[in-house]
Order: structure tokens, then sequence, then C-alpha cells
């Protein structure tokens, strides 16, 4: 049976100014000039419950001071919220407070996709969480590490986005311990037809079987999550060309996509090349910064011993 949310608005600490940042949307500007309270006198007078720019600033006044956001911003991206009685926004807020959000989350979610603040949390909401605790089995402690690692899901169709791409997950392998957990929900925004099957036909393109590039997505999810052209593409012709290292070695070590090309493998790639040294790609990757250079030191002692 469906809950129903018709309550009164969520307690919510008043959140610090945050920066713009990328890919998460602005949540306050530095030009936007925060309302003054209204003073409790007027806000408990008869008139403000009638009068439309009393409440239209009371809204506004919720949006800024209480979740925390860019009320400019919310009402641009989002037209019908300018309309939308405060109820409407206090239901959609504590919709995910109720699921285990905590408030920064709320804020975080509503920044990214203002059209929730007037959504139907029966309708639109209610069936994500649904089916994450159904049909994904996430666990209800797990459902705000899920949504605060991908608020996409929250605006994912359940029939046309969510159950598609889990079903389809599942058959490559991710059941058991490997699972869709609240580390991996971000698989399941992604498009089968669009996303995940041209990227297991590029793997496969290189010339790894059916069951290595299904072994490999497993052992490293994150692959999936990736750009062909802006991460496989430059790092496997670095790794071949550059590197000059067999396939054979990703195949073992799928991991190697997840590090940045620019900022370790290259750099460290050039220093064992400048000392013609070789490490295996686990071993020159995961390490520390720290640990790696005293490795290099330690094989470099090394040949200089050999050759004495």
């Amino acid at each position: 049976m469906l809950l129903h949310f018709h309550v009164s608005p969520p307690h919510l600490p008043r959140r610090p100014k945050l920066l713009a940042c990328s890919p998460d949307p602005v949540i306050r500007t530095t030009w936007f000039a925060p309302l003054h309270p209204l003073p409790p006198t007027l806000l408990a007078s008869p008139a403000s419950t009638t009068d439309a720019g009393l409440r239209f600033r009371e809204k506004l006044l919720y949006l800024e001071h209480d979740l925390g956001l860019d009320s400019s911003r919310a009402l641009s991206l989002n037209p019908s919220l300018r309309s939308a009685p405060l109820s409407t926004v206090h239901s959609s807020a504590a919709a995910l407070l109720s699921f285990g959000l905590l408030p920064a989350d709320a804020a975080r979610v509503f920044a990214m996709y203002p059209s929730l603040l007037t959504c139907d949390p029966n309708a639109d909401l209610l069936p994500v969480f649904h089916f994450l605790l159904g049909p994904a089995a996430i666990p209800f402690p797990d459902l705000r590490k899920a949504v605060a690692r991908c608020p996409r899901l929250l605006v994912s169709s359940v029939p046309a986005q969510l159950l598609p791409a889990l079903r389809f997950l599942r058959r490559l392998g991710f059941v058991g311990r490997r699972r869709i957990t609240c580390r991996t929900t971000l698989l399941l925004v992604s498009s089968v037809e669009a996303t995940l099957l041209p990227k297991l036909d590029y793997l496969r393109g290189l010339g790894f079987s059916h069951w290595e590039t299904r072994s490999m997505v497993l052992r490293s999810p994150g692959m999936l999550t990736f750009s062909i052209e802006n991460n496989f593409k430059p790092k496997v012709e670095f790794f071949l060309h550059d590197m000059g290292r067999d396939l054979s070695e990703l195949k073992e070590f799928p991991q190697y996509f997840s590090f940045s090309l620019e900022e370790k493998i290259k750099p460290r790639h050039r220093l064992l090349a400048e000392s013609r040294l070789r490490m295996p790609l686990s071993e020159m990757l995961k390490v520390s910064d720290g640990e790696f250079m005293s490795r290099l030191v330690e094989m470099r002692l090394s040949l200089v011993n050999d050759k004495l």
C-alpha cells in the first residue's frame, strides 16, 4: 500500500552558501541577494494566508533558507514552481527525508532536478524507491547512498529505464556477490542500447571474448560508465603503442581504465621507461605516489647491484 504525503514542512537546518561547481548545478549563486525573513507577526497574520505576494515570498524563503537553493535558478528551470503551493514542495522534501536522505542530500537532488520540487511524490518518487527496495534489492539503510551517488535515479522511469537495465545487468552476471548495490546503482540509469551494449562491443572488438569481456566488467563495473571516445580509446592507444604492453594485462587488471591517463598512467610509465624498468599494471597504478617512488628506488638500486 502506497503512503501519501500530506505533511507539515520538514525541519531542515539552514545550509551554508555553496559555490558553483560542475557537474553539480549551483545551489546558491553569489549574485543572488538572499531574502530577509519576514517578521513573525506578519507571517502569523491572517493576511499572510490570503495575499498571493506574501505566500510567494514565503515559498522563496523556504527554498532559500530551508533547502538552501537558488530560488531564481529553480524558478527558471521549473516554471510551474511559481504557481505551485508551498505544501507541494513540503511533500516532495518530506518524501525524500522519509526514505533516509539527509537535508543536504535533498538539497542536492532538488538543485540538480528542480522539477522534483513540484512532483507528485506518490506517482513520481515512491515507484523509484519501491523499485530500489524491491526488484533491485537495495537494503533500506543503503537507499541514501544509492540516491546520493546517483540522483538521476529519481527522474528515471521504472518500466522504461530502470527495470530493463536491471534485467540486462543481471543477465550479464551482476548477481550474487556481484549484484547491484548502492555503489553500482549508477549503472541502472544507463541505456542498454545506447550505452551498455556499445561499450561491451568495443571491448570485444579489441579481441576479448564474450566471457573475458563479461569478467572484466564484473570485476570493474565502473568500466560501463566510461566514455569510449574519452576513456577507452586514448587509454588503449597509449597502452598498446606507448607502453608496448599486451592486451592480456588488461584482462587481468581491467581497473586500468579507472585511473587518470594524464595524472597517473603517463607519469608513472615515463618514470619506469626512463630507468628501463617494468611493473605489473596493478603494482604500477594501485599504490600511492610515495609507495610507487619507494618501489621505483628499490628497483633502481637492485638494477645497479646486479651490474656490480
